[in-house]
């Protein structure tokens, strides 16, 4: 781990928040030329709050390019890594530090570092979703938006261990025809979809399409109408002639599904349990208040030790250029 927190005064508490959270963190983003990166599954205030909104490839992209000096990353902890990683020398901060990932944490770097090993001549290529450390023993990152492109590109005869997403890693497989390596981790939220009730939903709804992220497992993909990034699935259902979408990933999205096509109707895939297992718990963690007061007290911030900030920049540079 190579986050550190700095000390968060007494200021933080509750009744020091002021009561138009909007205006405070406007104004704390012109005083500390800060921009605020979030990710579609945030909660819709802090989508509503945000500079910038994008999937993981958008955001990666955004923070490579910004020139503020202080970046808010509402996200998880991974993706304020990245933005740390491209930003040696800016404060970023992450309203929650809590607010890992549970595909990231199936992948432990010891057990990566032996399982490359074991497969010695392999090119790494590793989903975003994962580890500063991991990124610094891989060859290039992907995300879900690029993952089949990058594959493409890289020679046939070129084996390639793919990690930590089985279930994207497979979906990339059938896509290029090419046999990888797959690491066993997974998200806890794209596993937990029901593809029973989802079946059942299509029988209620029988007009409507349903699109899914790639990182949902095999069964619940073989019914998607479309599977692609969360960017993509925002696009898709803009432009398609179907006015209603069973969406199966973090239902933060369809917040702004709703914003970009209003007539149209969108209904959360539902989980194998009564419960809102369909949201990311990590993700969730951040709040608008959260938001505020990292930035009032510059804290939690995300530090790094610098070889490995160094080693992990270069496979997500490779990335950013081979997206192109």
């Amino acid at each position: 781990m190579f986050t550190t927190v700095r000390s968060v005064s007494e200021k933080t508490q509750p009744g020091a928040l002021p009561l138009d959270l909007f205006a405070a963190i406007e104004s704390l983003k012109k005083s500390l030329n800060a921009v605020v990166l979030a990710h579609y599954y945030q909660e819709p205030d802090i989508q509503d709050v945000a500079d910038y909104i994008g999937d993981s490839l958008q955001l990666a992209s955004a923070a490579a390019q910004t020139d503020a000096s202080v970046i808010v990353f509402a996200g998880v902890h991974f993706m304020a890594e990245t933005a740390k990683i491209l930003n040696p020398n800016k404060l970023v901060l992450l309203p929650d530090l809590d607010a890992g990932c549970s595909l990231a944490d199936t992948c432990p770097p010891s057990e990566f570092a032996a399982f490359k090993q074991a497969h010695p001549g392999h090119l790494v290529i590793s989903y975003i979703n994962c580890s500063a450390e991991i990124k610094a023993m891989s060859d290039i990152i992907c995300t879900s938006s690029n993952a089949v492109k990058i594959v493409q590109q890289i020679p046939p005869d070129q084996p390639i261990i793919f990690a930590p997403d089985r279930n994207l890693g497979r979906y990339v497989m059938q896509q290029t025809g090419r046999d990888m390596v797959l690491w066993q981790g997974s998200c806890i939220v794209h596993e937990t979809f029901s593809e029973k009730k989802i079946v059942q939903l299509r029988i209620t709804h029988p007009e409507s399409e349903i699109i899914a992220h790639p990182e949902c497992e095999e069964p619940v993909l073989r019914h998607a109408n479309y599977i692609g990034s969360t960017a993509a699935l925002l696009k898709y259902c803009q432009e398609s002639s179907s006015q209603e979408f069973i969406v199966a990933t973090e239902p933060g999205i369809i917040h702004q599904m709703q914003k970009a096509a209003p007539h149209k109707a969108f209904i959360p895939a539902p989980p194998e349990n009564n419960c809102n297992c369909n949201e990311c718990p990590f993700m969730r963690l951040n709040t608008l208040e959260k938001l505020y007061l990292a930035m009032k007290n510059q804290a939690p911030e995300i530090t790094m030790d610098e070889e490995i900030r160094v080693k992990a920049w270069r496979p997500i540079q490779r990335m950013l250029e081979m997206s192109a």
